[in-house]
């Protein structure tokens, strides 16, 4: 006989998940990455460009050129004039924050750290 505990379960006695697995593709299901964002420093201009809020929280699928995207946005700045780094290396647009994540920051404590660089108008 079934007990009333397993009624709409599994033989295991474990029930159903309710989660909706159609909309599983959306961004808010996926894991997040949270990430500090940091003005590399120069020493001739130190004030300029600097966020507000330098603390991002992201979906893992987010690519570098998405965080470009909002970067530039936030700063009132040509895209071609930010570039995001790690280590002192600029890294390729196509790169997940995932991606990044297990490659380079795997172990240590949250949140990533990323630097920005504002590259010269002239150029």
């Amino acid at each position: 006989p079934l007990s009333p505990d397993t009624v709409g379960g599994d033989p295991m006695g474990l029930p159903y998940s309710t989660f909706d697995h159609s909309r599983a593709h959306y961004f808010r299901y996926d894991e997040h990455v949270s990430l500090c964002l940091e003005k590399l420093s120069s020493s001739k201009d130190k004030s300029k460009a600097v966020l507000q809020q330098k603390y991002v929280r992201c979906s893992v699928r987010a690519q570098i050129r998405h965080l470009r995207r909002v970067l530039c946005h936030r700063l009132g700045l040509p895209l071609q004039h930010v570039q995001i780094l790690f280590d002192n290396e600029p890294l390729p647009d196509h790169m997940t924050m995932k991606q990044l994540w297990l490659s380079r920051w795997f172990g240590k404590p949250a949140p990533l750290l990323l630097h920005y660089s504002i590259k010269d108008k002239r150029r």
